[in-house]
């Protein structure tokens, strides 16, 4: 008689520390985009800038999607980067205008 063994099959362990590059920039980029999009598309001003904003809260949710395994680590930080840098470059931009109008004046 064979002996069957019939244990579950466990879903791989995933990387321990996936959770830090998603929570660092949802964090940081998180209050942004709520302000940048109360500020600039909410209105309904159509601004260029909401593809920004939308496109930083994309990649921020593809950072957090993204599979567990530790293979993917570099585009779970990347995605988190893009988020970020999505989210901080219209407040970048609002800065530099204001420096212009500033010194030109």
């Amino acid at each position: 008689m064979t002996h069957q063994d019939l244990r579950p099959l466990d879903p791989p362990a995933g990387h321990p520390t996936w959770w830090r590059a998603p929570l660092v920039a949802s964090v940081v980029a998180g209050p942004l985009l709520v302000a940048e999009y109360a500020l600039f598309v909410r209105d309904g001003g159509g601004s260029p800038l909401g593809v920004w904003i939308y496109g930083g809260a994309l990649m921020l949710l593809v950072s957090w999607g993204l599979p567990r395994r530790a293979s993917l680590r570099s585009a779970r930080r990347a995605a988190a980067g893009a988020g970020l840098g999505c989210a901080l470059l219209p407040v970048l931009f609002a800065v530099l205008f204001g420096l212009a109008i500033a010194v030109s004046s």
